[in-house]
């Protein structure tokens, strides 16, 4: 149902993205670094099971019209847990719980089960952007507010867009992500240069170590990606969550089935064969590209075979990454044995509003500090990289 607010927009809320046409959103969404707030990548969240009301992923998203075109989203979900957001803020609702203070159902703005940074409201070029921001966080409150929803959260936001809803009394927490950047290399001999000499030698032996295992890298993309490897990306991620992850899925197999063909053209899949079967796949890393930034999702193997995740998740990629002009990988969460192989830690920001003055109060009290601590670490984590003493400082720039 459409509401005309005092600013002559007209405000609808979805809970479908299949309301919306591809093409409206994509003319907001496309222009975006990132990929991961396009329409197909979201509907097919939505279509394919794995972002739903029974998964606690209820799709509301705002979006904003004026004289009957599209100029403002805000891709947003309802949620009454904290899983698939990467964001860890269980110590918080943690903390209401003891306080007696109701921490869910909150509100969210992120691509769900994405920690990669570019989150932002969608807007159309030559629109006024404060005014379009104010008007759907005011519309956001009054949702909040009348729906009885906690808070409202931000995450992995793009951190240009950062400074702008700052102003609008959300707090900052930060976090951290590692991220690799393309320091003008030639190739990946001149990338190991900024490696002190032990960690040379280590990653090179790594990489020896998939060629004696009679394995082969084979890198697909787009139109050139054939049909039967589809399936197998299932596979391997179902078997990593299973192997790792304690069976916890969040995507279905028709999340990766819908991705062929309409979002083929962002696909690189870094897939490993044995030398005596170039068809069968035993090992595969799924990314995502995007002009020049590249997103390492999941990977898998059906065997342990000595340093392939290394080889399919970091150093094929990387590679590639040179080959093709990617300037930022960002390999995907979590993990300390990716400061080792080149990705510093880097800064990412969430944005948080609390409904309940007490705790709005305590979380604003102790941010700061939490803050420091979370720099603190970032620093000691990159002065702690196994680069030659004269890279360290552009590699951390």
């Amino acid at each position: 149902m459409f509401k005309q607010n005092k600013a002559q927009y007209s405000v609808k809320w979805l809970s479908h993205l299949s309301d919306i046409s591809p093409q409206e959103w994509d003319k907001l969404a496309q222009p975006l670094k990132t990929p991961f707030l396009e329409w197909e990548w979201l509907n097919n969240l939505e279509t394919s099971g794995s972002a739903k009301p029974r998964t606690g992923w209820q799709p509301c998203h705002l979006t904003i019209w004026k004289n009957q075109q599209l100029i403002a989203i805000a891709p947003l979900y309802i949620k009454g847990h904290s899983y698939g957001e990467f964001i860890f803020d269980y110590q918080w609702a943690d903390l209401a719980f003891r306080l007696g203070i109701e921490y869910y159902p909150k509100l969210i703005g992120m691509t769900p089960f994405t920690p990669a940074v570019g989150y932002r409201f969608l807007m159309a070029e030559g629109e006024d952007q404060e005014i379009l921001t104010k008007t759907i966080i005011s519309e956001i409150d009054h949702f909040c507010n009348r729906n009885g929803i906690f808070s409202c959260n931000f995450l992995f936001v793009d951190p240009d867009w950062q400074k702008i809803v700052e102003k609008y009394g959300f707090s900052t927490w930060l976090h951290h992500s590692y991220i690799w950047s393309n320091k003008n290399f030639n190739n990946f001999d001149d990338y190991l240069q900024i490696f002190n000499a032990n960690q040379r030698r280590n990653i090179k032996r790594e990489r020896k170590a998939v060629t004696q295992a009679k394995l082969v890298m084979k890198v697909f993309t787009g139109d050139n990606i054939p049909h039967y490897l589809i399936p197998y990306i299932y596979h391997f991620y179902s078997d990593t969550c299973d192997k790792f992850w304690g069976g916890s899925k969040y995507l279905t197999r028709e999340f990766f089935d819908q991705l062929y063909p309409n979002f083929c053209d962002k696909v690189v899949l870094f897939v490993a064969f044995s030398e005596d079967d170039d068809h069968k796949p035993v090992g595969m890393s799924f990314c995502i590209r995007k002009g020049e930034n590249l997103y390492g999702r999941y990977w898998g193997s059906f065997q342990n075979y000595d340093c392939l995740h290394f080889e399919a998740c970091y150093y094929k990629p990387i590679e590639w990454a040179i080959e093709n002009n990617v300037k930022m990988f960002d390999p995907g969460a979590g993990g300390q044995h990716k400061r080792r192989r080149g990705f510093p830690a880097t800064p990412n920001y969430s944005l948080h509003r609390f409904y309940n003055q007490k705790l709005a109060r305590i979380f604003n009290h102790y941010i700061a500090e939490i803050n420091q601590m979370e720099t603190e670490e970032i620093n000691a984590i990159n002065n702690d990289l196994p680069f030659t003493k004269r890279e360290i400082n552009v590699m951390i720039d």
